[in-house]
C-alpha cells in the first residue's frame, strides 16, 4: 500500500467541529475518548446509560434507524462496541444483555434483526418486523455483529454458546449473501476462536465477494458493482467496508491498489460541515442526522487504523 496520511491533522480538526455541533451525546463522548488527550471511559458509560431499557436491552435510538422504548437486537451492537470501546465489556455489563439476548432468541440460538415490539414505532421502510406472536427467526446480520465483542472480551455465557454455534452454521451456508450480511459474517470470523476454519471461511467468503460484485473496486466505475435489491441508488460497498482494520481476515481479499482506491474516496468523501454522509436510504431527516455521527466515528476510526497499520 501506498505509505500515506489520510486523516490529516485539518481533517480531524474537521470532524471534531462537526461532532460537537451535530454529534449525539454518546458520539461525543466516543469521540473524546478515542481521539482526545485523555480517554474518558466513565463519560461513554454515562452517555450509553440513556439507551438501557429494563432488563438488559437497549432502545431510544441507539440504533439511529430503530426508533421507541422497545429493545431491539439490531441496537445491541453499538452498545457492546461502545462498551467494548471504553474497557467495560466484562461479565458483570455482559451478562443482563446475553440474559435478554436468550429471552428473545430463536431456538437455534440466534437473534432477529428486530422484534414486534417495534411495529407501534417509526422504522425505514426496509425493515420489516415480524408479527405478533410469530416465532423468532435468528439472522446472521445480527447475531453476528453482538457474538463478536463478546468473543473478542472472552465472554462466557450459555446463550454465547448457542449463538456462536448459530453463526457457525449460518457462514458456512452463505452462498449469495447481501453486503451487510457479509460484513456481519466477517465481524465473527475475525473474531472466532477457531481461526483456522475462521481463515478457510473468510477466503471462502471473499471468493464469493469478488464473484457475484458485492464490492465495488473502484470509486470511479459505480457501475462495475450493481446495486443490491433494496438498497438506495449509489449505496456501494467498497475494500474498507469489508476489512475496517488491516487486521482483519477480509484484508486478504483485496490488493494494496484496490484498498488504495478506496480509502482515498473515503477520506474525500468527507463533506463541507466536516462530518462523513451515510449512502444508506434517508427515510428520515432526523434519523439521518443522528446517524452520521456514527459514520464519522468509523470512517476516522478505519483511516486512523490504516495510517498507523506498520505495512501500510
Amino acid at each position: 500500500m501506498t505509505r500515506t496520511t489520510r486523516l490529516t491533522p485539518t481533517r480531524l480538526d474537521a470532524a471534531a467541529d462537526f461532532l460537537w455541533t451535530s454529534g449525539r451525546v454518546l458520539e461525543q463522548r466516543r469521540f473524546a475518548h478515542l481521539f482526545g488527550a485523555r480517554p474518558d471511559s466513565v463519560g461513554v458509560l454515562a452517555a450509553l446509560g440513556a439507551h438501557c431499557a429494563p432488563g438488559g436491552g437497549f432502545a431510544y435510538g441507539l440504533e439511529p434507524d430503530v426508533r421507541g422504548p422497545a429493545p431491539q437486537p439490531i441496537a445491541v451492537p453499538a452498545a457492546l462496541l461502545a462498551l467494548e470501546e471504553a474497557g467495560a465489556l466484562d461479565e458483570d455489563r455482559a451478562r443482563p444483555v446475553c440474559t435478554w439476548l436468550a429471552e428473545v432468541s430463536a431456538p437455534d440460538g440466534g437473534v432477529p434483526v428486530v422484534l414486534p415490539s417495534l411495529r407501534p414505532y417509526p422504522r425505514p421502510p426496509f425493515l420489516p418486523v415480524p408479527e405478533e406472536g410469530a416465532e423468532p427467526v435468528g439472522e446472521l446480520l445480527s447475531t453476528g455483529q453482538i457474538v463478536a465483542p463478546l468473543l473478542r472480551q472472552g465472554i462466557d455465557h450459555p446463550w454465547l454458546t448457542a449463538a456462536t454455534a448459530f453463526c457457525r452454521a449460518a457462514v458456512e451456508k452463505l452462498d449469495a449473501p447481501h453486503p451487510y450480511e457479509v460484513g456481519a459474517a466477517l465481524r465473527f470470523l475475525d473474531a472466532c476462536p477457531d481461526t483456522d476454519w475462521a481463515r478457510s471461511q473468510a477466503a471462502r467468503l471473499g471468493a464469493l465477494v469478488r464473484e457475484q460484485r458485492l464490492v465495488l473496486l473502484d470509486p470511479a466505475r459505480p457501475e462495475e458493482a450493481p446495486t443490491a435489491p433494496g438498497y438506495a441508488p449509489g449505496e456501494h460497498h467498497l475494500p474498507h467496508d469489508y476489512a475496517r482494520t488491516p487486521d482483519s481476515l477480509a484484508r486478504a481479499w483485496f490488493t494494496d491498489e484496490e484498498l488504495d482506491l478506496g480509502l482515498d474516496h473515503l477520506a474525500a468523501a468527507q463533506q463541507k460541515d466536516g462530518g462523513w454522509p451515510i449512502n444508506w436510504l434517508r427515510w428520515s431527516a432526523n434519523t439521518e442526522s443522528e446517524a452520521r455521527p456514527g459514520v464519522t466515528l468509523q470512517a476516522l476510526l478505519t483511516l486512523r487504523a490504516y495510517d498507523d497499520a506498520p505495512d501500510a
